[in-house]
């Protein structure tokens, strides 16, 4: 049910290159030792606005702490992301203030997967398959490029802030003690 696992050789996201907003390569070695959260967007999807509202609010808090997110626009679901790339990343910057990356718009499920996201999805299948279900499904990465966990279309981006904070204090580094806001 719901997509088969293919064949990854990459051991961590910090293998991949994908490309930003306007088409410029980006080696996500770059993000070594952070936190991200990669999380598939769309700009006219009923989760839209709680899900960046929320997205933007995590990514100012912990940002300073070494927290990145990492937004894919993606277009699988309902067409709910039909601009460009570049009119994605528009939207979430001035809409929503982001001023996290928002990267090239990919295709999650398929033949044509980005190799980013057959990745995520084999290190986390769900019960049901690796496919991604709908819009705003996230993967937390660690700071070694292991995922750590997938959270569906329906778990609010702050309901996992705990996880945010706990992968964040990992690996002995000298993070200081942070108490959620909620």
């Amino acid at each position: 049910m719901g997509g088969s696992l293919s064949a990854v050789s990459e051991k961590s996201i910090h293998e991949f290159t994908v490309k930003d907003s306007s088409g410029k390569e980006v080696d996500l070695s770059i993000y070594q030792g952070k936190v991200l959260l990669v999380v598939n967007v769309a700009s006219k999807c009923g989760f839209t606005e709680s899900n960046y509202t929320q997205l933007t609010e995590l990514y100012r808090r912990y940002k300073d702490q070494g927290f990145v997110i990492l937004a894919f626009p993606c277009n699988q679901f309902m067409y709910q992301e039909p601009g460009t790339s570049q009119d994605a990343h528009a939207f979430a910057c001035t809409r929503f203030k982001a001023e996290y990356p928002v990267f090239q718009k990919v295709c999650v499920n398929g033949q044509n997967a980005a190799p980013v996201y057959k990745f995520l999805k084999s290190k986390k299948p769900t019960f049901f398959g690796t496919r991604i279900k709908w819009n705003f499904t996230k993967f937390l990465v660690g700071k070694d490029g292991q995922v750590i966990d997938r959270y569906g279309l329906t778990v609010p981006p702050l309901s996992i802030e705990k996880d945010i904070i706990k992968a964040l204090g990992e690996a002995g580094d000298d993070v200081p003690s942070i108490e959620p806001l909620m």
